[in-house]
């Protein structure tokens, strides 16, 4: 019964994209110089679809894929805050928002720690919720795997969600 169901869930979601050619790279709605982008249908911010991942997955929600399928023409380029403001809205339409979220980044680079602020601010602003329940973080992945090797970039996201 929807009676039984906790007055909380939790969700998580995780991207990756590799690099290629460009300039710059979006992450956490902020964009980022850097010698290269990444490959990608939409604007591939990695921590943004890790966001809408967990907004998803804690309704049971399928995933951003679902609701945004990567060959669908009307979603080439786009900026990836359009889809958290979606999957917000999806969750304002069945009683719920985001209490919390907390976001890592693995990379080597570009450096997110002087970005993270205005990340944290963007996600804030979509979300509708305060800035100090927006959590994003980085870290390495000490040069191992496709990240340590800097072909591409990583996000974990996990989001509370609380009763409306």
């Amino acid at each position: 019964m929807a009676t039984d169901i906790p007055p909380i869930r939790i969700g998580q979601g995780f991207d990756v994209h590799a690099f290629g050619e460009g300039d710059h790279v979006m992450v956490g709605g902020v964009r980022i110089p850097h010698e290269c982008g990444v490959l990608a249908h939409s604007d591939g911010d990695v921590v943004l679809h890790a966001l809408c991942d967990a907004m998803l997955g804690a309704l049971a929600l399928g995933d951003i894929g679902l609701h945004f399928p990567p060959g669908d023409p009307r979603w080439k380029d786009t900026d990836s805050r359009t889809f958290v403001r979606h999957c917000n809205g999806l969750l304002a339409g069945r009683g719920w928002k985001v209490g919390n979220a907390d976001v890592t980044v693995v990379c080597e680079r570009p450096k997110i720690g002087p970005h993270a602020r205005a990340m944290r601010e963007a996600i804030a602003a979509d979300l509708g919720i305060a800035v100090d329940a927006v959590s994003v973080k980085a870290t390495t992945s000490e040069k191992l795997g496709f990240t340590g090797r800097g072909e591409g970039i990583a996000a974990q996201a996990v989001v509370l969600l609380v009763r409306a």
